[in-house]
């Protein structure tokens, strides 16, 4: 076995099941091998990194992605997005069905696991697309190795907005899948955008207006019925980008993650910015749903501590900057965020009442155990080696030169984070390195433990 295959993380603060302990960690043959308080190792034979002062963390699933390929692979492509991920230790990822061609049928999701195969960097698996008419595809989906049903109950493009009743109530009803949805109520977003173009006319809206037509009453419409249906029928039923505090009272947090079938996710944009932010900062923070109040985002953050939020993504949604600087009514939403969300909440950590104990719960325990992803998300014995040293001492900060996205920006530029990511593993490979992308991709479909 050459060296290169065997890597010993020594003296490190490894973050995992709840606690933090002072340990070594040895990776071998894709895997953790042994994590002890003192692992000796012939030096001939192994990688010895020196870890003391450093977290070591299970690598980020990020369940919320837009790689844009195929189809829109002049904002981004799977090689380039993946890489930005393992720069910002998210080593596996979800990515969603709005693609061109959309992602509605095995045969179009098979063309992009083949694609990832050969060009994602970090672990990945699939959502499969619902329609108001593929209810029969849906039901052929694995659940071994898809991730995911994603309806869109929402604003979405091609032919993917789920608004027939009948078709909803099926999906909910047959599909024995876990079930994914963007919920905003359409009818309230055309009311409200209706009533703002009358009053200012359309070339007169600005970025600030996002919120006020893609409301909270909408966000909240949408998500209510939704979980009623769920509960009705008994579906294992997800809400992404939770924006708004009124759909916090959706959830339940006092029961634990495993007995849940409802289930709820936050964003990195929704807990960082506010609506104060549209002034200096404009169409870079058009996402939908959009960036809601001060009082959402406090909301939201206490929703991470009291487990009615379950998960933190990104929702990852790379345009052009030159798409993105359009007038407010031409404007994309989206944005770049996977090479700074671990940063991101490691932050947002020290500014509340959180830890890195519970960042990793959040980002990295939670999302394996929500998805029922097999041997990730956890550092233990036996385990894939997705690996993270996070350095809490030393800052990053965010310039264009280091934005490894393919739309080369970000909404954080020139934002100064309190830490930085130095290694990244992905299934025992160190791909990543002080800033340095090395190998090759070794990205692996992700399989999941469901009957």
């Amino acid at each position: 076995m050459s060296k290169s295959s065997n890597y010993l993380i020594k003296n490190a603060s490894l973050v995992n099941d709840g606690e933090i302990k002072e340990c070594d960690l040895l990776i071998k043959n894709g895997h953790i091998e042994r994590i002890d308080s003192s692992i000796n190792q012939d030096q001939t034979l192994t990688n010895i990194i020196e870890a003391k002062g450093s977290y070591v963390l299970p690598g980020v699933i990020d369940s919320q992605v837009h790689f844009r390929e195929p189809g829109l692979t002049h904002k981004g492509e799977i090689k380039t997005e993946s890489m930005a991920a393992i720069a910002g230790g998210v080593t596996s990822y979800i990515e969603q069905p709005n693609t061109i061609p959309s992602a509605i049928t095995i045969l179009e999701l098979e063309k992009k696991y083949s694609r990832a195969s050969e060009v994602s960097w970090a672990n990945y698996s699939f959502n499969l697309g619902a329609t108001n008419d593929n209810i029969e595809e849906l039901k052929r989906a694995s659940k071994k190795n898809i991730a995911g049903i994603k309806i869109f109950m929402g604003s979405s493009t091609g032919n993917m907005l789920v608004d027939n009743e009948k078709s909803i109530e099926r999906i909910f009803s047959e599909v024995d899948h876990q079930l994914i949805a963007h919920c905003e109520d359409e009818q309230t977003i055309k009311k409200n955008l209706e009533e703002l173009i009358r009053r200012k006319g359309e070339n007169g809206l600005i970025p600030s207006d996002h919120p006020t037509i893609r409301s909270s009453e909408g966000c909240y419409l949408s998500s209510s019925k939704a979980i009623n249906l769920a509960k009705k029928t008994g579906a294992r039923f997800h809400v992404y980008h939770v924006s708004t505090a009124s759909e916090l009272n959706l959830f339940n947090g006092s029961i634990p993650l495993n007995e849940k079938k409802i289930t709820s996710e936050a964003c990195i944009h929704h807990l960082w910015f506010c609506d104060e932010d549209y002034k200096s900062l404009g169409n870079k923070i058009k996402w939908n749903p959009a960036v809601k109040t001060d009082f959402d985002r406090t909301a939201l953050r206490k929703g991470l501590l009291d487990g009615r939020i379950d998960v933190v993504s990104t929702d990852h949604a790379p345009h052009t900057l030159k798409e993105k600087m359009r007038p407010y009514s031409k404007a994309p939403a989206g944005g770049p965020l996977i090479q700074y969300s671990l940063l991101a909440m490691v932050e947002i950590a020290k500014q509340t009442d959180m830890n890195i104990i519970q960042v990793v719960q959040l980002m990295c325990h939670n999302q394996a155990d929500l998805f029922r992803i097999n041997k990730r998300g956890y550092l233990r014995e036996g385990y894939h080696a997705d690996v993270v040293i996070l350095d809490p001492v030393n800052s990053t900060t965010v310039e264009e030169k280091n934005i490894l996205s393919k739309c080369s920006w970000s909404p954080f530029e020139n934002q100064t984070f309190n830490s930085k990511i130095t290694h990244t593993f992905i299934n025992g490979v160190l791909n990543y390195r002080y800033g340095e992308i090395l190998g090759n991709t070794n990205g692996h479909r992700l399989q999941f433990e469901r009957k």
